[in-house]
Parts: C-alpha cells; sequence; structure tokens
C-alpha cells in the first residue's frame, strides 16, 4: 500500500477519487488544497484524508498527482520545492498539466522528483475511462508499472510518446461527444423533435455505432459503407456535412486546441 497525494481539488480528482473508490483501491488518499470547501466535500463524498498544509501533503506522499491548473503548476512547484528537498526517499510524480512537458516539469522541483504525465478523463469516474500515460527514458520500469496500477484501476491505460501527447490531448475528450450530442439534439428539435425525443435519437445514433465498432471486428471503413446506403437519408445527411465543412470545423477546433496546449508549456 501507497500514500498518494493529490495536488489540486478539482473536477479531474474528484473524478479520479471516484474512480479509485469504485475500483476498492487500496492506496492512501490525501488531497491538498488551498480551498477548505472543496477539501470538506471531498471527504464527505469520498471518504479521503484532506490535508491543509502543502508541505505536510508533499511529506506524506509515495506518489504525487499534481492536478492543478497549467498556469498553477510552477507556482505550486516552487513551493514545495524545499518540502521535496527533505524527503528521503524516492519520490514520484504524476503531472495532468495539459501541455506541461516533463523537461519544464523537472527543471521546477530539481533531481529529487521521478516524473511521468498522465491524461485521464473525467469518465474515469464511472471505470470505463482511457488513460494516456508518457514516461522520461530513464524513468526505472518499477516506477513505469507504479503509474500503470494506478491508472488501470478506473479504465485501460495506452503509453504515448510526449512528442504526440498533445495531440492525444485535444484528440481524446469526452468534450467531443458531449459537443456533438448537444449540437445533434439541438439541430433534432428545430427539426420538430421535443428535447428528450432528440436526445434519446442523438445518444443512440453517436453511441450505438461507436459501441458495434468497438466491439465487433468490423474496419470502420467497412461499417460507413454499410450504414449510409448511397441514395438513402443517411447518405444524403452525411454528404451535405461534408460539404459544410465539417472535416475542416475539425481539424480547425483541434488545432486551436493543440495551440493551446503548446502555449501551456511557456507559462
Amino acid at each position: 500500500m501507497s500514500t498518494v497525494v493529490f495536488l489540486g481539488g478539482g473536477r479531474i480528482t474528484s473524478a479520479m477519487l471516484a474512480g479509485l473508490r469504485l475500483a476498492k483501491t487500496r492506496h492512501r488518499l490525501i488531497v491538498h488544497d488551498r480551498n477548505p470547501g472543496k477539501l470538506r466535500d471531498l471527504k464527505k463524498r469520498y471518504a479521503v484524508a484532506v490535508e491543509p498544509d502543502l508541505n505536510n501533503a508533499v511529506k506524506r506522499t509515495d506518489v504525487l498527482i499534481v492536478a492543478v491548473r497549467p498556469n498553477s503548476v510552477r507556482e505550486v512547484l516552487r513551493a514545495i520545492g524545499k518540502a521535496i528537498g527533505n524527503i528521503d526517499r524516492p519520490l514520484l510524480a504524476v503531472s495532468l498539466a495539459a501541455g506541461v512537458p516533463l523537461r519544464l516539469l523537472s527543471k521546477l522541483v530539481g533531481p529529487h522528483v521521478q516524473w511521468a504525465r498522465a491524461m485521464p478523463s473525467p469518465l474515469c469516474r464511472s471505470g470505463r475511462g482511457l488513460t494516456a500515460v508518457t514516461f522520461p527514458r530513464l524513468l526505472p520500469r518499477a516506477d513505469r508499472k507504479r503509474v500503470r496500477d494506478l491508472f488501470v484501476g478506473f479504465g485501460q491505460v495506452v503509453e504515448v510518446p510526449e512528442s504526440k501527447f498533445d495531440a492525444f490531448t485535444v484528440i481524446y475528450s469526452c468534450s467531443h461527444g458531449y459537443h456533438a450530442l448537444a449540437t445533434l439534439a439541438r439541430t433534432g428539435q428545430a427539426a420538430g423533435l421535443d428535447r428528450k425525443t432528440a436526445l434519446l435519437a442523438s445518444a443512440h445514433a453517436l453511441a450505438d455505432g461507436i459501441i458495434a465498432w468497438r466491439e465487433g471486428n468490423d474496419s470502420l471503413d467497412s461499417l460507413l459503407e454499410e450504414a449510409v446506403t448511397p441514395g438513402g437519408i443517411a447518405s444524403a445527411t452525411v454528404t451535405k456535412m461534408d460539404a459544410a465543412g465539417y472535416g475542416r470545423a475539425i481539424r480547425q477546433g483541434v488545432g486551436a486546441g493543440l495551440r493551446r496546449a503548446r502555449a501551456n508549456a511557456g507559462k
């Protein structure tokens, strides 16, 4: 059993705690946040220990999860630098801050800490999430396993090279699904459906095909051909969507997300 300390009590911490509780984790879980209200809420909801003092939280940790906004990473890591230097055991830290590279994390706290990066989704609260992880080349195999074992508790884990990590971060977001659902449902309402029926039809339209592809052995291309009969309603719909710039809109959105992630490295 090891002690996992979360720096930051926001939404992703809450989702991870829910997933770890669902997986019946044996880790000791501690949360630090400067907001007493967040700590009270997390303690009540997930029966975790809370530690309002940052240095005390760091001193108790075996695995440190840095779950703060990218623009707060420098401030937090500089604040804990002295405490980390006084720890007489190996410390493994995992940053969830999008766009902040391993080289910068190491520079901010020095050689006392071994770093990894991870990108879980809020869906990890359901035990059906996916987490991307990336490691520096010299991180020991045992530490890599510790990170994977922590995140596999609430879903699949995939290792991605850091050079491609930002692209994965932008593409892998449950917000894409929520955005598509909301947009399709609003269009359904405009076409005459009530909101409940529009949401139901849109959710099945988006989810059923994806689940069938994930659980089956058919290629995506073959499923597209099967689903869109030439001259049919679906064919007319998707052809017009493509002509209107559907693919271009996706590419522009992803490009903006990548630029935002890369800008985080300079904050």
